[in-house]
C-alpha cells in the first residue's frame, strides 16, 4: 500500500540582523529552532515545517514564487520588490527592540536640501531602490537614486546629495554629522504567506496556529505575572493600584477572609509597584516570566 505523504510547510526564516530576535520569539513561542554555524538550513523539532534561512532582502520574492509557503521579513522588502504575497500578520520587533524603524532621507547638516522637492535632479544613493523612485514619483521629483552596496551613512555629500537609510534610532545618521529630511517609509516585521498556500487548508491553519503563538509571545516580551495574598480588609484598596490588561484574577484561600490575586502587568513598572503593594497590605508578592499572552 502506498504511504501517504506527510504535510509539510516550507518557511523562511531571516538570515542576517534579525536572525537571532527571530529565533528568539519563536523559542518563546514552543519552537525549538537550531541552527548551525555554517548551515542555511536549520532544525525544527516541528515534523510539519521545513525551514530555510534567506536574506529578508529576497525573502518576499521566493515567497511570491511559491518556493517558500510562509516567510519573516520587513514590510519595507515586501513593497521594494512589489511581491505578491498574503500579509498574514504584522510582528513588531526589529534587531534593536520592540519597535518599527523608518527609512528616511538624510542629508548633510550643512546641505542646502530642506524638503523632499529639493532632491530634484539630485543623486540618492539607497538599499531601498525601488520603493524609493516610487515615492519621488509620486512627489513629482525626478532624482537618480543609486544602489547602496553598505555604508550608505558615509556617501554624502562626497558621492551622493542624499540618502535614503534605515534608522531606528536616528544615532547613526547624526554620529555621521546627517540630518532627517523626511521620514519615507514605516516598517515592522511581517509574517507573509504564498497566496495559494493559503488557500490550502492544511496550510492555512498551520500557518495561523504559527502566527497566533508568535503574536502570544511578542504580548509576553514586556510583561511578567504577578501573584500575591491579600486580606479582606485590604482588597478594595490593592485593587485600586492595580492596572491589569483585564481584571486581576481573584481565588479565595483555605484561610478564611484572604484572597489570591493574579494580574499581568508591564515589567517596567513592577519595581514601582511591588512596593505600593506591599505598604497597602499585599503579601507572598511572586513575579514570574510569562512566554505566551494570548487574548
Amino acid at each position: 500500500m502506498k504511504e501517504k505523504r506527510r504535510n509539510v510547510l516550507n518557511i523562511g526564516l531571516p538570515k542576517g540582523s534579525l536572525q537571532e530576535s527571530t529565533l528568539h520569539l519563536f523559542r518563546k513561542a514552543g519552537f525549538s529552532i537550531n541552527v548551525g554555524s555554517r548551515s542555511y538550513v536549520p532544525t525544527i523539532d516541528d515534523p510539519d515545517l521545513s525551514g530555510l534561512l534567506i536574506r529578508a532582502q529576497e525573502m518576499a520574492r521566493y515567497v511570491q514564487d511559491g518556493i517558500l509557503d510562509m516567510g519573516l521579513t520587513g514590510r519595507d522588502w515586501v513593497l521594494e520588490q512589489n511581491a505578491k504575497v498574503k500579509e498574514v500578520c504584522p510582528l513588531l520587533y526589529a534587531r534593536g527592540g520592540l519597535r518599527p524603524v523608518r527609512w528616511v532621507v538624510a542629508v548633510p547638516n550643512d546641505s542646502p536640501i530642506q524638503r523632499i522637492r529639493d532632491l530634484q535632479g539630485k543623486r540618492v544613493a539607497t538599499e531601498l531602490v525601488q520603493f524609493t523612485r516610487r515615492y519621488l514619483k509620486r512627489k513629482g521629483v525626478e532624482a537618480q537614486v543609486e544602489f547602496s552596496w553598505g555604508a550608505t551613512e558615509v556617501k554624502a555629500p562626497r558621492l551622493a546629495d542624499a540618502i535614503v537609510e534605515l534608522t531606528e534610532t536616528g544615532s547613526s545618521l547624526r554620529a555621521n554629522n546627517l540630518r532627517i529630511v523626511e521620514t519615507i517609509l514605516e516598517s515592522t516585521t511581517v509574517l507573509i504567506a504564498n497566496r495559494d498556500a493559503w488557500k490550502d487548508p492544511w496550510k492555512r491553519e498551520k500557518i495561523g496556529n504559527i502566527a497566533l503563538l508568535l503574536q502570544g509571545a511578542l504580548r509576553a516580551e514586556e510583561k511578567v505575572g504577578l501573584k500575591m495574598n491579600v486580606g479582606r480588609a485590604d482588597l478594595d484598596r490593592i485593587l485600586k493600584v492595580l492596572p491589569a490588561m483585564q481584571n486581576p484574577t481573584i481565588s479565595t484561600l483555605s484561610e478564611a477572609g484572604w484572597f489570591s490575586l493574579e494580574v499581568i502587568v508591564d515589567q517596567k513598572i513592577v519595581r514601582d509597584l511591588a512596593p505600593l503593594l506591599k505598604r497597602e497590605g499585599a503579601s507572598g508578592i511572586v513575579e514570574y516570566p510569562l512566554n505566551k499572552v494570548i487574548p
